[in-house]
């Protein structure tokens, strides 16, 4: 299988499926002299990591990371670092009845159909487990932006919208999202969204969710006009986590319902001191980063592993019904919140590189 590989300047390839011995990735063209140890990967881990609490899947995983190369004397050396996951809860017996049926909503059936082959449990290659190790080539690209942006820079996901409940944005309070299984920044929201979604999980049924993230302290000039726009390529990333169906820059879709008065972000001036007025560009403007906060968020579709009974096709051709038993996130949209933040901080790294290539 090919296109394992995301990047430009700042790589990384993931590798292994969800009921094999491990995950893992090798990280290329991370800067030397990086401060890096396994705790620092871990704490990124450790938020998207299954378990952590009844709103999620009860599947038990350490996700404990293991460095095998590329730091020497706790920094990067410049070379590629190879990371490993050990995979240690599986379950392969809760998917032997459905070994020869397509669940609806999953990549069972195209997956069959392109390769010939599939792995039936847990999904093999397309697993959201794979996105473990997103997480951790993110951790490593954070880190380095932190050293080379300070301390302004900073990049943030929570869920705004679970299901039909959406939460107020101006509420958001970057310390609430940590204290909450929900990734919340709403506090008033949380009390209903758990009882909302212990309804649902209880109905044998699931729901999707929006995630919004933010990248603070990102200079001007990131980017390119053309064919490698900033926002082109986080749109990318973020459309290349399992279940996402559509992503946001700035005011997005809903740009078309704006007036171009309301919509143009209006500039001045004041001493040495820019001021945008807006930021319906969502910090991005021609393809370019403006100085501003970068603002994308993404839309996940529910969980399509869901025990009410549904109808679909076996590999042989045949009518059939399924119903997916094991365990499942009953809302997948809330452990993407640091796959979010992994994907975005990927992107800015590389653009960052580039840039400093071309025009420093």
């Amino acid at each position: 299988m090919s296109f394992n590989t995301f990047g430009k300047l700042f790589r990384f390839t993931t590798w292994g499926e969800s009921h094999g011995p491990a995950i893992g990735c090798i990280v290329d063209g991370c800067p030397p002299n990086i401060n890096l140890k396994e705790q620092d990967i871990q704490i990124e881990l450790n938020k998207r990591k299954p378990g952590q609490s009844k709103f999620t899947t009860q599947r038990k995983e350490d996700d404990k990371v293991q460095i095998l190369s590329g730091v020497f004397e706790g920094k990067t050396t410049g070379t590629p670092i190879s990371l490993i996951i050990y995979n240690k809860d599986m379950r392969s017996k809760d998917y032997d009845n459905i070994k020869d049926k397509f669940r609806p909503g999953h990549a069972d059936y195209t997956y069959f159909k392109k390769y010939g082959i599939r792995d039936y449990k847990g999904g093999g290659r397309s697993s959201a487990r794979e996105t473990a190790a997103r997480v951790a080539a993110g951790a490593i690209a954070k880190l380095v932006l932190q050293k080379k942006l300070g301390k302004k820079f900073k990049v943030i996901g929570a869920v705004t919208q679970l299901g039909i409940l959406g939460c107020d944005i101006k509420q958001w309070k970057d310390e609430i999202i940590s204290k909450n299984p929900f990734f919340c920044p709403d506090k008033s929201m949380i009390k209903l969204w758990e009882k909302y979604l212990l309804n649902i999980r209880k109905s044998g049924s699931s729901c999707g969710a929006v995630i919004e993230i933010r990248a603070r302290g990102i200079p001007v000039g990131l980017g390119a006009p053309i064919y490698s726009k900033l926002d082109a390529d986080i749109t990318s990333a973020l459309m290349s986590i399992n279940a996402v169906k559509g992503v946001n820059i700035g005011s997005g879709m809903n740009s078309a319902q704006l007036s171009g008065e309301q919509n143009s972000d209006e500039i001045s001036q004041k001493g040495k001191k820019l001021k945008f007025d807006s930021n319906n560009a969502g910090g991005i403007l021609g393809g370019i980063s403006s100085g501003q906060e970068i603002i994308a968020s993404f839309a996940v579709k529910p969980t399509s592993s869901i025990l009410k009974s549904r109808k679909t096709i076996n590999k042989f051709g045949k009518n059939t019904t399924i119903s997916v038993k094991g365990r499942h996130d009953p809302c997948v949209g809330i452990r993407a919140v640091p796959i979010g933040e992994a994907m975005m901080s990927c992107v800015l790294l590389d653009h960052y590189l580039m840039n400093k290539a071309q025009c420093s």
